[in-house]
């Protein structure tokens, strides 16, 4: 029989979102209905909100959570009631070219649930990134859903399902940080500081930090970098050559996603140095390099989609190392908000006073 919960709704570009009664089906073939006990307040959401990745309002946002799977639908054997889940955006169908080739990370037929969530009157509602977690329960495909261990506090597994892995991802899946290796990340935001983080834990001799902001630079410190540069004050280029003997980094990982701040990338590498995009441009950004440069510096330039992680490998993984002490995902909580509380805190992380808010339930 369908619920109703209580779910932020975004309904149209630029509105404050407001809460709204929330019509979820029972799960059909391949789904499942989860309880969310916690969900993080990710830079997407308001995207979402502001029309910056489509028109298809109204969306139920939220996408970055933990919680316990409540039913799930025929045929599903992934997970079951009672299971301990991260949510992901990359439910990997196993069958497109990529899977068959053996990069699931790559998948282009990513799964998400048959039916749609309805507002009380039936109108369909969009689900941010295929989940729609700012509500009490969310319907999704059961591959959407990643078991971990039971243990972890639901506050800091659930920002695995987005900003943290995508960050931690783009420095040990993308840009293949190894030990001994200098790393620089433009850019301290939620990403930024885990590809902080994942550097650490990939046992990076030289962390570099960049930021227009003393606070965030702090934090950085905090999490692992060992160098930090204040692009306000410092040319990011040369202050990055300088901490490096003046060759470059190893790996630079552009965690803004802006032409300008690509740019101190690119030239901020060294000679066969690896370039990481993660953070994510709008549509109508544009980039210019000289192609000789591209040419004789070598190396590789890549984007990282949510880290090129695979949740079913990584999130245990994680998890596990979170629950050793040895990865601080804690560290990412700055305060716990009710529903009712998102739209300020999407002012809060406009203006950089939080690395993440996260609404509990």
């Amino acid at each position: 029989m369908a619920q109703q919960v209580r779910g932020v709704v975004a309904a149209g570009r630029g509105e404050a979102v407001r809460i709204e009664t929330v019509t979820v089906p029972d799960p059909g073939p391949g789904e499942a209905v989860v309880k969310v006990e916690a969900c993080g307040v990710c830079h997407t959401d308001l995207h979402y909100r502001d029309g910056g990745i489509s028109d298809e309002f109204p969306f139920l946002l939220g996408h970055e959570a933990a919680g316990t799977v409540e039913s799930v639908g025929e045929g599903v054997t992934e997970v079951a009631p009672g299971d301990f889940v991260i949510l992901n955006w990359r439910a990997v169908c196993g069958q497109c070219r990529s899977c068959r080739r053996g990069r699931p990370w790559y998948c282009f037929d990513t799964r998400n649930a048959g039916q749609r969530m309805t507002l009380a009157d039936g109108t369909e509602l969009t689900p941010a990134l295929g989940i729609g977690a700012f509500a009490e329960k969310t319907l999704v495909a059961a591959g959407q859903c990643t078991k971990v261990d039971p243990a972890a506090s639901p506050l800091a597994a659930g920002l695995l399902g987005c900003g943290v892995m995508a960050g931690l991802g783009a420095a040990v899946n993308t840009g293949g940080v190894s030990r001994g290796d200098s790393v620089a990340v433009i850019g301290c935001g939620g990403v930024g500081h885990a590809a902080v983080m994942g550097s650490r834990l990939a046992g990076a001799a030289r962390i570099i930090a960049v930021d227009l902001d003393d606070r965030k630079l702090t934090t950085a410190r905090r999490l692992g970098a060992t160098h930090t540069v204040n692009s306000r004050e410092r040319d990011a280029v040369a202050a990055i050559r300088e901490l490096t003997g003046g060759s470059g980094a190893d790996v630079v990982i552009e965690a803004v996603g802006r032409p300008e701040t690509y740019r101190q990338a690119f030239h901020a590498r060294d000679l066969a140095g690896t370039v990481v995009l993660v953070g994510v441009p709008t549509s109508e950004m544009t980039l210019e390099l000289p192609l000789l440069d591209v040419f004789g510096r070598g190396g590789a330039l890549k984007s990282s989609w949510y880290g090129d992680c695979l949740p079913s490998r990584d999130f245990p993984m994680l998890i596990d190392l979170y629950l050793q002490g040895r990865l601080d995902l804690d560290a990412f909580v700055t305060e716990t908000i009710p529903p009712t509380d998102v739209e300020a805190a999407f002012a809060r992380m406009h203006n950089g006073d939080v690395l993440r808010s996260v609404v509990v339930f």
